[in-house]
């Protein structure tokens, strides 16, 4: 049923609360804020007055409810502009703590009076000082994902800021071997620093992720990021072909807005013949979901060393009988720590000979993502089956490995 101002129903309400409480025209209109749209908590509690021949004015430093916080929206949106200069962004939401003795006494009119069109304080609060922020910053309030969270604390004149992570996709290179992908931290000190890792907390000098986003952070002046790869390359192995994609996660960032690809140049200048990224663009939280649940096929460069002389003939035959197999994997000793202990199944869909040397031979291997490419030659003491080694009968050990392609992104 739509109501007005003017229904009996509505003024009976009405005049239960102005007879029983103090209000400020304000809080006294809060109470029925679903009727008549368009209009202000203020109207509405100067127009109920009317309505009810009430001449008696309520001043908001008077109000038994609010204690003249109503007044205080114009204070309050100055303190929040001050502590925004220093950011950029293009949306944000306020929200706000309220004292909980006004929030009990709102409580209690509702209770009393029946009324079922009322708002909260807290709503009216942050609607009031969004709209003026809007103006005052030229920038949109956004209820689903702000840029910026602004927590007001009316209480103590306090803002609390939750900044929304910046997002970066791209694809990087990796030109030498035995760097992670991430930052590894030393398994003694756990990232403090001690003696067996030199103290710097790391088992590896830097990351890939480090040196992408030294810059980044650099330029949006964030305090911390994360790297999220669509997969990762061993540590000893390279990352060729076009790339590995992978976003990268600003936390906490002052600036949003900058040349990618300058800074591309800049990232690759600094890292030449290291570390080398592409495509770098504007992404988001999503986008990391998307590259964990992919299941692109990897195609690897393989060199291996056998025990012996290998036979070209037999090697070619073996690498054949593998192309289309399904091959079970238990989690390989190498990284029995860090996986649950369980048989994977996985799908390598090609396997040729490159070059044969000896006991030198280069494979080209296309396989399912997540397939544990140096078990599949070594065998891992019998946790990959089948496997090249045992079909061949030589025991063979990868000794160099490239991912050359990342099919389907």
């Amino acid at each position: 049923m739509n109501y007005n101002l003017k229904d009996k129903e509505i003024l009976k309400i009405a005049d239960k609360i102005v007879s029983n409480y103090c209000l400020c025209d304000n809080c006294f209109g809060r109470f029925f804020a679903k009727i008549n749209h368009g209009l202000t908590n203020n109207k509405r509690g100067k127009i109920l007055r009317e309505n009810l021949k009430i001449k008696t004015k309520i001043k908001s430093k008077n109000c038994w409810l609010c204690d003249g916080l109503i007044d205080e929206v114009n204070h309050f949106s100055k303190l929040i502009y001050d502590s925004l200069i220093i950011f950029e962004f293009e949306t944000f939401l306020v929200g706000s703590k309220v004292d909980e003795e006004i929030l009990d006494k709102e409580q209690e009119i509702i209770d009393y009076s029946g009324s079922e069109f009322s708002e909260s304080i807290k709503n009216e609060l942050n609607r009031e000082i969004g709209k003026i922020l809007e103006i005052k910053l030229n920038k949109e309030v956004n209820f689903e994902k702000p840029n910026l969270m602004i927590i007001l604390d009316t209480s103590f004149d306090i803002i609390y800021l939750q900044i929304s992570s910046l997002y970066l996709y791209g694809k990087y290179k990796k030109f030498r071997r035995n760097i992670p992908q991430t930052r590894w931290f030393c398994k003694i000190c756990l990232g403090k620093g001690c003696k067996k890792c030199n103290y710097s907390g790391k088992l590896y000098k830097t990351s890939v992720e480090e040196l992408i986003a030294k810059k980044l952070l650099d330029v949006t002046d964030g305090e911390d990021e994360a790297l999220h790869g669509c997969g990762r390359e061993d540590v000893d192995a390279r990352m060729l072909g076009t790339g590995r994609p992978f976003v990268l996660e600003i936390k906490n960032p002052k600036k949003r807005t900058f040349d990618l690809k300058q800074l591309e140049k800049e990232i690759n200048k600094k890292n030449k013949d290291i570390v080398e990224i592409s495509n770098l663009r504007y992404s988001n939280k999503d986008e990391i979901n998307r590259l964990k649940q992919s299941n692109f096929r990897k195609i690897y460069r393989v060199v291996l060393k056998s025990s012996k002389i290998l036979n070209n003939e037999k090697l070619k035959k073996a690498a054949l009988s593998l192309c289309g197999k399904k091959i079970g994997q238990f989690t390989p000793s190498r990284v029995a720590h860090r996986r649950a202990k369980m048989v994977r199944e996985k799908h390598i869909y090609d396997c040729k000979i490159e070059s044969i040397d000896g006991d030198i031979a280069t494979l080209i291997i296309e396989a399912e993502s997540g397939t544990y490419i140096k078990e599949l030659i070594s065998g891992d003491e019998g946790k990959t089956q089948p496997n090249l080694s045992d079909i061949i009968g030589i025991p063979c050990q990868v000794i160099e490995l490239d991912v050359i392609s990342i099919k389907g992104e």
